[in-house]
């Protein structure tokens, strides 16, 4: 019988957890389809992206993860709208909790940033050598997480400078100021920390989307590089953090005489080296190190 209780406790505790994150993946699917009724342009996908070689802080395991996408890209009369949100499924070796270690963790993680366009909001067309154009982005990041160590709740302002280069497609170069905080709740130690803001940090910031010639082939990504914040909520140094995620995505429809840009697959690779700033050099070991390949689909709408 206690055996039973333990089983239902866990599948129970799932559902709950899944059943949360689901309605939230929901509520921001229904404020994309609202900003896209605004805007000039639109485009909104959702996406899978399977991996084996995941990896995080305090943890030498290789973790698979399941990421389910939902995106949004718009423009309006004075600039662009992104959104972006995550919902990350881990196996058992990225815990959810310390009663429930055969249950993989589960994350959410959102991004949003509206550039504004400063030829367009200000009449101010900065044109230099590559550069075609200018804006000031500004957005949030916002997380939640279930997980046995750490149960991170990331919420992260930013606002900065952001230069569009000449290229096919896009490329943004951003240079931002994060005001970042977390609150983690421990379930191993039983022991919640209070919100803790780290020092105000810059992060380089590049995003791209960049087709391969006439080819039905794209390269595609971001990639950030994230000074040190100062110590974190437990006193620890963190470092500078480089997070590089590429991927060559085929449009499916123009390599078969479909509809184009509607369903896309192909490879992803992740590089993250010092995680979230844990330094991969010391207690944080191996898992401040990721580097994931992975396979991904598209579904645009």
């Amino acid at each position: 019988m206690k055996q039973i209780s333990k089983v239902t406790g866990k599948s129970s505790a799932r559902r709950n957890i899944t059943g949360k994150l689901t309605a939230t993946m929901g509520m921001l699917g229904i404020l994309a389809s609202m900003s896209a009724a605004a805007a000039d342009w639109s485009d909104t996908s959702i996406s899978w992206h399977h991996g084996s070689k995941f990896a995080e802080p305090f943890n030498t395991e290789d973790i698979t993860k399941d990421i389910f996408s939902l995106t949004h890209v718009s423009g309006y009369k004075y600039g662009t709208n992104f959104f972006n949100v995550d919902m990350l499924l881990s196996d058992s070796k990225d815990a959810a909790n310390a009663n429930t270690t055969a249950v993989g963790a589960q994350e959410v993680y959102v991004v949003y940033r509206n550039t504004v366009d400063l030829a367009k909001a200000a009449s101010f067309d900065f044109k230099l050598g590559p550069v075609k154009g200018s804006g000031i982005t500004f957005g949030f990041d916002y997380n939640t997480k279930t997980d046995a160590g750490y149960n991170s709740k990331k919420r992260m302002l930013v606002v900065g400078p952001t230069l569009m280069i000449d290229v096919p497609g896009f490329l943004n170069v951003s240079l931002l100021a994060l005001v970042e905080s977390n609150a983690p709740c421990n379930t191993f130690s039983n022991s919640c920390q209070p919100r803790y803001t780290y020092q105000t940090h810059p992060m380089l910031s590049l995003a791209w989307g960049i087709p391969i010639g006439s080819s039905a082939f794209s390269f595609e990504g971001f990639m950030n590089y994230i000074a040190p914040k100062g110590t974190d909520e437990f006193g620890n140094d963190t470092k500078t953090e480089t997070l590089f995620d590429g991927q060559i995505m085929a449009d499916i429809g123009m390599l078969t005489g479909g509809t184009k840009g509607t369903f896309k697959a192909g490879f992803e690779y992740q590089y993250w080296m010092n995680k979230f700033g844990n330094d991969a050099s010391g207690p944080a070991g191996s898992g401040a190190f990721a580097r994931t390949p992975m396979v991904r689909a598209e579904y645009h709408f």
